[in-house]
């Protein structure tokens, strides 16, 4: 194995450590915890993150790369917005019914406890958030909807409501908090916001 690979290597299992602990034990997560969870020192993290905060910061960035690369494989770029809205909340759907679905919502509110506590690890989480919905803007931008174009600007305003209420949503799922929700009703909720008032001017 080249260095390059072992590196690598090293690389992805304190990532799949730091998740393991973070989602047990939110902020309270110990450094030297992961590493030895992982098969390695703490010196590994230095030097591959340069600190336990950098760890965080490059768990976010993992964690949602992903996750929106499974978006983007759910919205073709030959539907209409209100069909693609339809396969946008249809995957969000579908991710209640992962069996893992209850141990990524504890990882999501452990990340988000940790972030709260650390100034720099909020705003990198609050970027890499923006950045997922710029992303997910970018996939309703162009496309039709009753014979205009959605503009950047107002894919952007239905971006930040989609994510606000499918997230919402799916977690009520996942914590059994709502009746049950086929893939049908989170479509038409979702579709729903396709409204003048949401989009506004282009």
């Amino acid at each position: 194995m080249t260095r390059t690979e072992t590196k690598e290597r090293n690389r992805r299992a304190l990532l799949k450590a730091a998740r393991q602990i973070v989602t047990r034990d939110g902020h309270r997560a110990r450094l030297e915890e992961i590493a030895e969870r992982a098969g390695l020192t703490t010196g590994a993290v230095y030097s591959l993150f340069g600190s336990k905060n950098g760890l965080l910061i490059a768990l976010v960035t993992d964690y949602l790369g992903p996750h929106y690369e499974g978006v983007k494989q759910a919205v073709p770029a030959d539907l209409d917005l209100l069909e693609a809205i339809d396969a946008f909340a249809r995957f969000y759907a579908h991710t209640c019914a992962d069996p893992e679905a209850l141990r990524h919502l504890s990882f999501e509110t452990s990340l988000q406890d940790v972030a709260l506590r650390d100034p720099q690890l909020q705003a990198k989480l609050a970027t890499s958030i923006q950045a997922h919905e710029q992303r997910l803007a970018a996939l309703f931008t162009d496309r039709t909807h009753q014979g205009d174009t959605v503009t950047a600007r107002q894919a952007q305003r239905l971006a930040t409501a989609l994510r606000a209420l499918l997230a919402g949503l799916s977690q009520r799922v996942v914590l059994g908090l709502a009746e049950q929700a086929p893939e049908h009703y989170f479509a038409e909720t979702a579709r729903a916001l396709a409204t003048a008032q949401v989009l506004g001017p282009p």
